[in-house]
């Protein structure tokens, strides 16, 4: 067994239950994935912003998707990735290169904790 995991973009506030699509999607490409499903967890923009709260209407992007963003988020400095705290990082998508780009924050994060510690 695996665990897939999806989602799509909706206007902010939807209330649009985008499953039966995003599976149709995957099923275009994969034929049989839909038979293969033995159980899903599905979650709306406004589960996703109850489970947490920084996930304002369930933007997984931590903010805007701006090209100033993307270089300058969460904030304009040098390393985005260090704190002020010694040995405390940032990995999320509220670091560059942002959300839908998973595993690149927390690599990004582990070399920038790589460099000021050893």
């Amino acid at each position: 067994m695996h665990t897939a995991w999806a989602y799509c973009h909706v206007p902010n506030g939807s209330a649009a239950d985008m499953t039966a699509r995003v599976e149709a999607q995957v099923e275009r490409f994969a034929p049989g994935f839909g038979n293969r499903i033995i159980a899903r967890h599905v979650m709306s923009p406004a589960g996703l912003e109850r489970r947490n709260p920084n996930l304002i209407g369930g933007d997984i992007n931590g903010g805007e998707a701006t090209l100033w963003q993307l270089v300058f988020r969460p904030a304009v400095r040098l390393d985005p990735y260090a704190t002020p705290i010694r040995n405390v990082f940032l990995c999320s998508s509220s670091t560059p290169p942002g959300g839908g780009v998973h595993g690149m924050c927390g690599y990004h994060a582990a070399r920038a904790a790589l460099r000021r510690c050893f």
